[in-house]
């Protein structure tokens, strides 16, 4: 089997949740992840987030911070509020100049970002293990 099919083969396990607002960089990021063999789940903001997170617990989540209803920082607080969730890697994606603690977070990375970045990553985070929330 080729490399790159054994690669996808053992992502294809892997569920990546993306929460982003903006519905064309989400796009970007889901087709990103998703050749490189992820299954993706989508949230257009934060409490859509929570909902999915409490159904189906993602392998990973890609987290805006500026969303609407509620921010993607509340988001992060909630999911390392809860045992089942808190050792879930997140992986921040912002176009803020808020200042981000990078010692609570699994990855960070300033918008805009290349689908190529967000997958290593992706991949990066998910290998060194649990999320620093």
């Amino acid at each position: 089997m080729p490399i790159c099919a054994t690669i996808a083969k053992v992502n294809s396990q892997q569920t990546i949740l993306i929460v982003e607002d903006n519905a064309d960089l989400r796009f970007t990021f889901r087709t990103a992840l998703a050749l490189a063999g992820f299954n993706v789940r989508e949230a257009g903001d934060g409490y859509e987030a929570l909902r999915i997170v409490d159904q189906t617990l993602p392998d990973l989540i890609v987290l805006d911070l500026l969303l609407p209803n509620i921010s993607g920082t509340t988001v992060q607080q909630e999911i390392a509020a809860q045992a089942l969730t808190r050792d879930i890697p997140i992986v921040i994606v912002t176009g803020s100049a808020l200042e981000v603690d990078e010692s609570r977070v699994a990855c960070l990375l300033r918008k805009p970002v290349l689908p190529d970045e967000l997958v290593a990553a992706v991949k990066r985070c998910l290998r060194s293990g649990s999320a620093r929330t």
